[in-house]
């Protein structure tokens, strides 16, 4: 990946002074590579990355593995398209193995992400089934510890 990119990924608030001065190119070059990366959509947007726990305890993040029918000309993709599109749904992926998409939403309470399940996703044309598998707590979030402070190791010196 390119190192601007990745720079970019770290933190996204960064100057393209400080950019450039790092990466030890000019500000115009840094300017310009990310209003590219914008346009033709290699830089899809920036967020903050939030301890959801801080913000809402009770909040609840469900892994959703669907099972789903192939389509004979959209393959798994239309099904996972029309997914994507619900407000719960955070991220959708297509994987190998057991089941075919990866979904991850987000919900008030547990019977608001069973009835997401139960209304709208296993309902959905091409479903087969689901199984859902409940988030405990994070340690790690888009590159970012959460609630992690470092602790020395150690032993401290006596005089």
């Amino acid at each position: 990946m390119d190192a601007l990119l990745q720079l970019l990924q770290k933190d996204d608030r960064v100057s393209p002074a400080e950019l450039a001065q790092q990466l030890n190119i000019s500000e115009k070059e840094v300017v310009a590579k990310i209003r590219k990366w914008e346009s033709d959509g290699t830089i899809l947007g920036y967020h903050a990355v939030i301890d959801r726990e801080r913000m809402n305890p009770d909040l609840v993040t469900a892994v959703i593995e669907v099972k789903v029918t192939p389509e004979r000309e959209g393959g798994f993709d239309h099904t996972a398209q029309r997914i994507a599109r619900f407000e719960q749904v955070e991220s959708v992926y297509l994987m190998s193995g057991g089941y075919d998409v990866l979904v991850i939403v987000h919900g008030q309470s547990l019977r608001d992400v069973a009835n997401f399940i139960t209304n709208k996703l296993s309902t959905m044309e091409g479903v087969q089934s689901c199984t859902t598998r409940f988030r405990l707590k994070t340690y790690k979030e888009n590159g970012m510890l959460h609630g992690m402070e470092e602790k020395c190791e150690r032993l401290a010196v006596a005089p």
